[in-house]
């Protein structure tokens, strides 16, 4: 359960931190768990909420107690909440001058349309009406809706799971969470240019373009793909675009793997050029997306860089839980990296061309293009597609 089902989960999960109980303060808490050298965080995502307790196992007890404590008996706080609303007000106009947060929400704009995952928050109107009561009952009543208990640690499963249930109290049935809101989609059946103004000297592109569900039986493939294509500073995109021809300051391209098996892979290609340059920067960009040269040397890197850095990764501590919840939502039963690595030897550049022409060459694409409308015109922008430009309340939702 995350803010795609309750958009203000977000916001009592930051007013917690600065809550009090009847018989504690926040800073009394705060000093209770410095004391046991303990802590804990809770973060509101988009699907999930993750409440996280750390510290030392022979204070186990007395760390989840605290948090227990605070989530069930904190009170309302009105001089915190009209900080911490004047604190997000504040983000948000720095995030409105942040280019790297506009070409975020140009690139959600291009996958999903005017309704999308970037601006889907509460508007400021919605947050100024926020209530303490609100969001205190948010959290009073976050225990009682599904949830799983992610523990590593030294204790065994059969003395963890009842010193857990002695503090850990949940109901005797839960509540159903409101419906997630469910974002679609948008086909890219036409070239099409999203674009936002901002004042500065250079251009930044994006080619944005949404394509299958997810299949295990492609990651190795995309594995060397993206090293080959443009994942590094030893791939096609960078050695050709910035190396070569000097275009680009900076510059890649990836095939994106989604999160879970419903999601859709989408493609992503990128350009920050000089203004001037944005013409011979797209021209450069789409010759590469419309057909790949083979250059048996990078394949060579690339097969052998995948492998090295299976080779040399570490999963360890809880993150073998998260790693096994990951691929549980991708439909996995085991490790795909096990696959990628005996695969990727066997994978050749005719594999590689095929995969390119099947998802990247002469496809339609969205462009997102951020630039002075000084430097930029639409004139040249349009010589890529119908252009669409944004305000920056139509990127942000605020």
């Amino acid at each position: 359960m995350g803010t795609w089902n309750n958009k203000k989960l977000d916001l009592a999960a930051q007013y917690l931190q600065f809550l009090a109980t009847d018989k504690m303060s926040a800073e009394e808490f705060s000093k209770a768990f410095y004391k046991i050298a303990c802590s804990f965080s809770i973060n509101a995502d988009r699907e999930f909420t993750l409440v996280k307790i750390e510290g030392l196992e022979e204070n186990f007890t007395q760390a989840v107690s605290l948090f227990e404590n605070l989530l069930k008996n904190c009170k309302p706080n009105e001089s915190a909440l009209s900080a911490l609303k004047a604190r997000i007000a504040k983000s948000r106009t720095d995030a409105k001058s942040n280019k790297a947060a506009i070409m975020s929400g140009l690139t959600a704009y291009a996958r999903y349309g005017q309704n999308n995952p970037f601006n889907y928050i509460i508007s400021d109107a919605e947050l100024n009406q926020t209530t303490s009561a609100e969001l205190v009952s948010i959290l009073h009543g976050l225990n009682n809706y599904p949830h799983k208990i992610i523990y590593y640690g030294p204790k065994t499963l059969v003395t963890f799971k009842p010193s857990l249930q002695k503090i850990h109290i949940i109901p005797t049935t839960f509540k159903t969470p409101k419906i997630a809101t469910k974002f679609d989609y948008a086909q890219q059946n036409r070239n099409k240019v999203l674009y936002a103004d901002y004042d500065m000297v250079q251009a930044e592109v994006r080619w944005v373009r949404n394509t299958n569900n997810y299949n295990a039986a492609e990651e190795p493939t995309i594995a060397v793909f993206n090293n080959y294509f443009g994942g590094g500073m030893s791939a096609l995109v960078f050695q050709t675009i910035r190396e070569s021809k000097a275009l680009a300051y900076s510059t890649f391209a990836y095939y994106v793997t989604p999160d879970k098996k419903e999601d859709s892979y989408f493609s992503l290609a990128y350009v920050g050029c000089q203004a001037d340059k944005f013409n011979e920067a797209i021209g450069a960009m789409n010759e590469l997306l419309n057909q790949i040269p083979n250059v048996t040397e990078n394949l060579n890197n690339a097969r052998a860089s995948i492998k090295k850095d299976i080779e040399t990764a570490r999963i360890n501590q809880d993150n073998i839980i998260f790693n096994y919840l990951d691929a549980q939502r991708k439909g996995l039963n085991q490790d795909i990296r096990k696959q990628t690595y005996s695969a990727v030897d066997k994978i050749d550049f005719n594999q590689i061309e095929q995969f390119h022409n099947q998802n990247l060459s002469n496809k339609p694409y969205t462009y997102c293009v951020l630039a002075s409308e000084k430097k930029v015109s639409e004139k040249d922008m349009a010589k890529y597609g119908e252009v669409q430009k944004l305000s920056l309340k139509e990127i942000f939702g605020y």
